[in-house]
């Protein structure tokens, strides 16, 4: 398939178009900065420019001859901007992709929701979930403005869904890194398991979540769709169950947690996807 990739000099953005590649896929890229040293000559075709941008969006995707939209482009915290410009840019340049996608006749669209949707991440002191594990219905009970812009992106791709009929999918992502920042991560929450909370302890490496958006490329999803990708454990060597009475000791759970496992439902992932975590962090020992 013409895939254009939306954000693609970015930390997830570039495994994307690797992937693409390699899977057989014409790529157009897209992002604000030239392309990094690891996607210039990689065989996708680039361009500069702004996702917000109307008129170029529909360029884009009208010379692409696009059949497919993987939308990455966004401001990835509330520290990157003012209140405003977090909230603003996000939402203006998914509402920009996604209609313009829709006027070209694309038939796919995936995008990147978050995690921090719930609003915990980024959120008060003492926020905790409502319920663990957490599914797709866990709503937004945040005080940020990135998780709002998340929030108003997945409703956003519910109306373009039904104003358009393209397929989309949104995933709700953890922490996305190289797995030796996850490494990190998990050497210091092994000191302190609190240090993962904000996180919900939850992670995926680079690669997966690659694979994972040239999955729902490439698989027939119709509808509206949003769906937990992310690794089948946590960043702690200790049991989910004892993490969260730790950490969320007010989080009631619907059902006991096994080992290690992450708190989120990845029910929609397997079934829907048929995606499973390839890179994991090494069994604690």
């Amino acid at each position: 398939m013409r895939v254009v990739v939306t954000g693609a000099a970015g930390r997830i953005g570039r495994h994307v178009v690797a992937e693409l590649l390699e899977r057989g896929h014409e790529v157009h890229a897209l992002d604000r900065l030239d392309p990094p040293p690891d996607v210039s000559g990689s065989g996708s075709v680039w361009s500069r420019g702004e996702a917000r941008d109307p008129a170029f969006m529909s360029t884009l995707m009208s010379t692409a001859r696009a059949d497919a939209l993987v939308h990455l482009a966004a401001l990835p915290t509330p520290h990157h901007g003012t209140p405003l410009e977090v909230f603003a840019t996000n939402v203006e340049a998914t509402f920009t992709a996604m209609e313009a996608a829709g006027d070209a006749g694309v038939s796919r669209v995936v995008y990147a929701s978050s995690i921090s949707l719930t609003g915990i991440p980024f959120g008060q002191p003492g926020l905790a979930p409502l319920y663990a594990p957490l599914d797709e219905a866990h709503p937004n009970i945040g005080t940020d403005p990135y998780a709002l812009s998340k929030a108003v992106d997945e409703a956003t791709a519910a109306m373009m869904q039904r104003r358009h009929g393209y397929q989309v999918v949104g995933f709700r992502l953890p922490e996305t890194n190289t797995m030796a920042a996850h490494l990190t991560v998990m050497a210091e929450t092994a000191e302190d398991p609190r240090r993962a909370a904000p996180l919900l302890f939850a992670y995926l490496d680079v690669r997966d979540a690659a694979r994972a958006f040239a999955m729902a490329i490439e698989r027939d999803l119709p509808g509206d769709h949003v769906i937990n990708v992310m690794a089948p454990d946590t960043y702690s060597a200790l049991p989910s169950s004892e993490l969260m009475a730790r950490c969320f000791p007010s989080t009631p759970l619907r059902r006991p947690l096994v080992g290690r496992e992450t708190i989120f439902d990845l029910t929609r992932s397997r079934e829907l996807l048929g995606f499973e975590a390839e890179h994991l962090l090494p069994l604690p020992r």
